[in-house]
């Protein structure tokens, strides 16, 4: 097993490190006492202790001391601060992974100073149900070895694939919000389920376990999406007078669009990190 042995400490312990930390100690990946979260919510670090018994540090720079792996799981805003606290105590031999969004691989290279392994991630929320989609991006001084690490954890609440860092934007305008645009389309589904006569509980039961299925579908069988949608589409079937007025409503395009436009706010949310001055590095707000 990749992560036998290695121990990881999460600095933030929100909801996405605590879905991280679920999925590690469920899957077996890594045994408890080898987990370590700090945070300053005590009462956080406390559910998280009572639930999955992993160890808390009072201190951030206590955690880096003690693991193999630092998982930076802070908000964008507080990044310099946490890495003005720890870059003394980051060692060469550790792999440092942020998830922070819009934080770049350069920035947090230059502020750890020494050659220290740094992957970012683009994880997305329904890992906290198991099933999230990660983009994985390496730093200089990352390794197929420091890959493998990460792909790991990750893995270990739904599935997860490398890219280079320049396309991470594409990434958040993809997977990163594309749960919102699902939530969209399924709040849509119901409405026509209640217009066509359906209770509101189970056309939104239908609807939601129609997506899973169909996107289970994708992943199980590798065939291309329009492949599977031509074996549910018969000659002058229900599906095709389906399919031809979501063509005529421009839902094809509209989903498009969101994309893009999702992706090019991420890129203005990068290029939005100031240069470093005499006070060290800062960010800008990054809401």
């Amino acid at each position: 097993m990749v992560l036998n042995g290695k121990s990881i400490g999460f600095i933030g312990a929100g909801a996405m490190a605590g879905a991280l930390l679920s999925g590690l100690v469920k899957a077996k990946l890594v045994n408890p006492e080898n987990l370590f979260a700090s945070d300053i919510h005590k009462e956080q670090l406390e559910r998280l202790a009572s639930k999955l018994g992993i160890n808390t540090c009072s201190a951030n720079k206590e955690l880096v001391g003690k693991v193999d792996i630092v998982l930076l799981a802070v908000k964008p805003q507080v990044m310099a601060e946490v890495l003005e606290e720890i870059r003394t105590v980051a060692k060469p031999d550790q792999l440092f992974i942020s998830i922070a969004a819009g934080i770049t691989i350069t920035f947090l290279e230059t502020f750890l100073a020494s050659p220290v392994p740094v992957v970012r991630v683009m994880p997305n929320t329904p890992s906290l149900v198991g099933e999230g989609a990660a983009a994985i991006a390496l730093g200089g001084h990352a390794t197929q070895e420091h890959e493998g690490l990460a792909t790991a954890i990750f893995g270990a609440v739904g599935k997860a694939v490398t890219v280079k860092e320049n396309l991470l934007d594409s990434v958040t305008g993809l997977s990163g919000s594309g749960p919102a645009y699902v939530y969209i389309m399924l709040e849509a589904l119901s409405d026509a389920g209640v217009r066509v006569g359906l209770p509101r509980d189970i056309a939104t039961t239908l609807a939601a376990q129609t997506v899973l299925g169909a996107a289970k579908m994708v992943l199980e069988t590798g065939e291309h999406p329009g492949k599977l949608k031509d074996m549910v589409t018969t000659p002058g079937g229900t599906t095709i007078a389906g399919l031809h007025a979501l063509e005529e409503g421009g839902l094809r395009a509209a989903l498009i669009n969101g994309v893009m436009a999702a992706a090019r706010r991420a890129q203005e949310m990068s290029s939005g990190q100031k240069q470093p001055n005499q006070r060290g590095w800062s960010i800008t707000d990054m809401r």
